[in-house]
């Protein structure tokens, strides 16, 4: 195990989940397009929003997918927070 899957496990046991149904890689990936593509801070806020989608019963996937898909749209501003 990663410290990761050890925090993750760790986590989920504090709050009642089951770490089996809590898809890291699909939150990593949208962190990381919301990071690069959107700016940095978005990405835990965005992550908190697909926690709140899916506990409304959102699937995780396919919102991760959406969100994913909306970052990659968004409008390149110059000047912006984007890294290069």
């Amino acid at each position: 195990m990663t410290v990761l899957d050890d925090w993750v496990t760790a986590a989920c046991a504090e709050l009642g989940l089951d770490p089996a149904q809590v898809p890291v890689p699909a939150v990593l990936d949208l962190a990381r397009d919301v990071a690069h593509q959107v700016v940095r801070p978005g990405a835990p806020v965005t992550a908190y929003l697909l926690g709140l989608a899916v506990g409304r019963g959102a699937d995780p996937g396919a919102t991760a997918d959406r969100l994913s898909a909306l970052a990659g749209a968004w409008p390149v501003e110059l000047g912006g927070d984007r890294p290069d």
